[in-house]
Parts: C-alpha cells; sequence; structure tokens
C-alpha cells in the first residue's frame, strides 16, 4: 500500500490533549491546505456544505486492541472505538465548508493536530452517507451520549 499526502491541515490545536473528543463539537475555523499540485481536484467543491476529510495520524503512538473511552469507564475493543492510536492511524471528519480561497478550504469540524497530513477529501452526500432511514445501532455507546 501506498499513501499520497495531497495537503497539511492547520489548527489551533498543538497536543492531542488540546484536540475536541470529536469534532463535530467544535466551533473552530480550521484551514485544509490541499498541495497546488492537486488543487485542480477541488474544482466544484464549494457546491457542497460538508467534506469528509481523511487524514494520517502523525502523532499516534502505538495502539491496545482494549481501550477506554471519554465516555465510559469499561474497556472496548479498538475496532469500537475512535481512538487515534490504531494499527493504522487514519483519522476522519465529517467538516462543515465555510469557503474556499484557491487551495486553501476554511471548515469547522476538525479535530486534528496542527500539521496532521491531509490524505483524502470527499464530498459528504446525505443519500449516500446518513443512514437515517435505517435502523443504526451505537453499541456500547447506547445511553452515553446526547441524542
Amino acid at each position: 500500500m501506498e499513501l499520497k499526502q495531497i495537503g497539511v491541515i492547520h489548527t489551533p490545536y498543538k497536543t492531542s490533549k488540546e484536540v475536541p473528543h470529536q469534532g463535530s463539537l467544535s466551533e473552530e475555523v480550521c484551514e485544509i491546505e490541499v498541495f497546488k499540485e492537486y488543487e485542480g481536484g477541488l474544482k466544484d467543491i464549494e457546491g457542497f456544505s460538508h467534506l469528509i476529510v481523511l487524514y494520517w495520524l502523525h502523532k499516534s503512538t502505538g495502539y491496545s486492541l482494549l481501550v477506554k473511552t471519554p465516555w465510559d469507564t469499561e474497556l472496548h475493543g479498538l475496532f469500537t472505538t475512535r481512538s487515534p492510536n490504531r494499527p493504522n492511524p487514519i483519522g476522519i471528519s465529517i467538516v462543515r465548508l465555510i469557503e474556499r480561497k484557491g487551495n486553501i478550504l476554511r471548515v469547522k469540524g476538525m479535530d486534528a493536530i496542527d500539521g496532521t497530513p491531509l490524505i483524502d477529501i470527499k464530498p459528504h452526500v446525505p443519500e449516500f452517507d446518513d443512514k437515517e432511514k435505517r435502523e443504526v445501532k451505537i453499541g456500547w455507546l447506547e445511553g452515553k451520549l446526547k441524542r
């Protein structure tokens, strides 16, 4: 496998302790800088209100298959959590696009450390991505989140 870094994420968060547990809870405006050689891929992006952003959690160190989260005192399987410490430390955020200026996207809802490598951007399309019409289960998180 080979990943190509296509840009860099700029946020006010300098350490993992500063990053919100979930980007959707943050109102901070952050910037996604897409490298100039990939700027052409941003054509028509202004027509989308939300984007799915994939990034490499470059400060991640090791992982455990059992994890405690901020929402529970019990251990849970790594793949039932959103812990940044994973065998393949890929981060994902669904962000609101505020504006585009050339190769810079200003967004809300990012939960990454400043300088995080960007690996992909996809449009968020509710008809494809939101399964509200299906019965959704949230496992051990049931009753622990405000819905």
